[in-house]
């Protein structure tokens, strides 16, 4: 029989989490391998009863060796990530604060990784705490402490780097060294330009360790979103281009350069910043050879951000009254709110009246409500209640080709355009909408 291996996790207390789901991590993504329940049992603890959840993978011979993920949540921070080198596994955690509180009873790689970064970080933590004091007040004394625990955190790492020899956590402890100056920072210029400049010092993005697991999309997170930061838009904007072109200089590999933007337009995305993900679409992705190029991710960025605040509102046709309307053809107001909504949605017949009285005496703001609908009548009788109003109507309701366009899976929905038409605010609820309107008018 070929060897297996096993990976046993325990989440204390284990909450209402009943599933978690196994994946390989592959450059910047994560391969799903299989999901698992999670099983509620109860110890005895100190005198006391308590409840754990406790999960079991088995692992063939030819496993991968690399990182792995186990996840507990389908959405947001909720999982573990560990090191797999053809050894048996077992952690604990508590799943509401998974990084303070993970304990590897088993596995050699897992424990000195984990003990490095433990004992790492109170280090730093002192030697951070000296700078941000010499910036405050300089003396001699504090500049001579610096250099004594710039001493220690060069021997813990050497000796972390001598006990991990020959092992898979012996890359990580490499990469993970942080950049100290050989001489305190006179001022915070210079020290936010000394971390800036040496940020990728110690990671090799040509190691195959290090490119499969999240370390390096990890510190390219940290390195482009937390330390290229500014409250100026434009100087943002220019920030985020030169750290992108920094992390770029040092992949090799267009697989992984590829890897890398998508992520990074992922995350832009996310933060509703289309401007730059478009940019990085345009500067970076389109360049990459058609080899390797994703048309399933275009496709998919390209419908995700079709309705994103930035973009010009997709164009809607309607008749009125018998006159033949366009959206980008409205004349009539500085800035509009799209509605869709419906006489079926109970919802609708409560914040559609209230929207009416809220923008019925505003000059510069028009409501354009598309209903969707599966017949006419209904809609018709409610429509005299809204004058001054375009009314829109869509009809076979969710399947409707414009509430597909705009991704409309809830009614009511709520889109403000400026006079351009192009997209200012998605806001929630109807009290968002209020607000904006106040004040756009």
């Amino acid at each position: 029989m070929q060897a297996q291996y096993t990976i046993k996790g325990e989440l204390d207390p284990p909450q209402n989490f009943n599933w978690v789901v196994l994946y390989k991590i592959k450059g910047a993504r994560q391969v799903f391998l299989e999901s698992g329940k999670i099983k509620k049992v109860t110890q005895t603890r100190n005198g006391k009863e308590t409840e754990i959840g406790r999960f079991e993978f088995t692992l063939p011979e030819n496993a991968e060796v690399g990182s792995y993920r186990v996840a507990y949540k389908t959405e947001g921070a909720g999982f573990v990530d560990f090191l797999f080198n053809k050894e048996h596994i077992e952690f604990t955690f508590n799943p509401e604060n998974t990084e303070e509180t993970i304990q590897f009873q088993a596995s050699k790689e897992n424990k000195i990784y984990r003990k490095y970064i433990v004992a790492v970080a109170k280090e730093q933590y002192k030697i951070d705490s000296l700078q941000v004091s010499y910036l405050k007040k300089p003396t001699p004394q504090t500049v001579d402490l610096y250099q004594v625990q710039r001493s220690r955190i060069t021997a813990l790492h050497r000796q972390y780097l001598n006990m991990s020899k020959g092992l898979l956590a012996y890359h990580f402890i490499k990469a993970t060294n942080r950049y100290n100056s050989t001489s305190i920072a006179k001022n915070s210029e210079e020290y936010l330009k000394s971390i800036n400049e040496h940020f990728f010092d110690t990671i090799d993005f040509s190691n195959r360790a290090l490119y499969n697991s999240t370390f390096i999309i990890d510190r390219i997170t940290d390195y482009v979103f937390h330390m290229n930061y500014s409250d100026d838009a434009k100087k943002q904007y220019e920030l985020y281009q030169q750290a992108v072109k920094t992390v770029v200089s040092k992949v090799r590999s267009e697989t992984l350069r590829k890897d890398i933007i998508e992520f990074l337009i992922t995350q832009f995305v996310n933060t509703n910043n289309v401007e730059f993900s478009d940019y990085l679409i345009s500067t970076y992705y389109k360049n990459f050879s058609e080899a390797i190029q994703n048309k399933d991710f275009v496709n998919s960025y390209n419908e995700k951000t079709m309705v994103s605040i930035g973009r010009t509102a997709p164009e809607m046709t309607w008749t009125q009254e018998k006159q033949e309307y366009k959206l980008s053809a409205l004349n009539d107001a500085e800035n509009y709110v799209l509605v869709f909504w419906s006489t079926g949605c109970s919802h609708c017949l409560r914040e559609i009246p209230v929207l009416y009285n809220s923008t019925k005496n505003l000059t510069n703001t028009k409501v354009v409500a598309f209903s969707l609908e599966k017949n006419e009548s209904t809609w018709k009788k409610h429509i005299q209640k809204y004058p001054n109003w375009h009314n829109a109507i869509g009809l076979n309701k969710w399947e409707n080709p414009t509430a597909r366009t705009y991704q409309v899976y809830r009614t009511p929905t709520y889109i403000v355009l400026n006079k351009d038409k192009k997209i200012i605010a998605k806001p929630r609820t109807l009290k968002e909408v209020q607000k904006i309107v106040n004040y756009l008018d």
